[in-house]
């Protein structure tokens, strides 16, 4: 890396408004609601294959336990005042 790469960077990470922990919750909420908002997308682009579609239906209620489980875990932590 470049001297100036290299001081572009350095301060990077120094500053954090929540623990890591709490952080990695807030990322992986926001992958998996991007992907379930694709979901119906991806079941109408699917039209006349049963199969796939109910693959994406599956796909989407796993998201869905998903996303439920780590909001309440969210709610959890920051009733502790974890969060």
């Amino acid at each position: 890396m470049t001297m100036v790469a290299e001081q572009q960077m350095e301060h990077i990470g120094e500053t954090r408004g929540c623990a890591d922990h709490d952080h990695d919750l807030v990322h992986e909420l926001s992958k998996r609601l991007d992907a379930l908002w694709r979901c119906d997308q991806y079941i109408a682009n699917a039209s006349g294959h049963k199969e796939l579609q109910r693959f994406w239906r599956d796909i989407k209620k796993q998201e869905e336990a998903n996303i439920s489980r780590m909001k309440e875990i969210m709610a959890e932590h920051i009733q502790k005042g974890c969060f």
